[in-house]
């Protein structure tokens, strides 16, 4: 591994948890369908294009429908949800986030977000961050979803450096092996049990600093 120069950070989970609007969008319309849809069936979503989600959430309620209204559907779920992510403040980064990128940021390590989401830029501007980023990779720029690497790749690509000095920061089991698939090291952000290919997992960004990061050199 060479020596690290940049850092591509996911968006749902380890700067921010938008998570619960997510879910509130998807549970809105599983019951408009006629079903529940639990805080549990909401893990097989994460890190899921929405298209992805939406097949899962169908398969749960054992609905049937045909392209046409998934797509319908899929619109109508993005527009839920954009009204709560709309009403976003700085407030809601997430612990340590904001002093870990500023941090990276005076020490001339590279920055870049690596996401699946298409609300990716709206998200960045509610919470005032967008300035901290060199290069912003989102659902509007790529065709795989994780675990391909594909996002993470042109995110080392827009910063002009090798996967192998890039760190990922991941909260799902599908953006850990889609770093790990890239060559990149990964930092793992939740639960050990889940992320335990990666290279170590922490609580959250506020467990992190300079020295943690370059220890993954070693």
């Amino acid at each position: 591994m060479g020596q690290i120069k940049a850092c591509l950070f996911d968006l749902d989970g380890v700067i921010v948890d938008t998570a619960k609007y997510h879910y509130i969008a998807w549970k809105a319309l599983a019951n408009e369908l006629g079903f529940d849809f639990t805080e549990l069936d909401n893990e097989r979503l994460k890190g899921v294009s929405r298209m992805a989600s939406l097949n899962i959430l169908l398969e749960i309620g054992g609905v049937t429908l045909s392209d046409e209204e998934k797509k319908r559907l899929a619109e109508k779920k993005n527009e839920n949800y954009r009204t709560y992510i709309l009403e976003m403040k700085p407030d809601e980064i997430l612990d340590g986030a904001e002093s870990f990128l500023k941090e990276l940021k005076a020490k001339n390590i590279r920055i870049a977000l690596g996401s699946a989401s298409k609300n990716a830029m709206t998200i960045l501007e509610r919470l005032e961050l967008t300035h901290l980023f060199e290069a912003i990779i989102d659902g509007t720029k790529v065709s795989e979803a994780k675990p391909d690497p594909e996002v993470f790749l042109k995110g080392a690509d827009a910063l002009n450096v090798e996967p192998e000095e890039c760190v990922v920061f991941e909260d799902a089991e599908a953006g850990v092996e889609a770093a790990l698939a890239g060559k990149m090291r990964c930092v793992g952000i939740g639960s050990p049990k889940v992320l335990g290919k990666a290279n170590i997992v922490i609580d959250g960004l506020h467990q992190m600093d300079y020295n943690k990061l370059m220890s993954l050199q070693d």
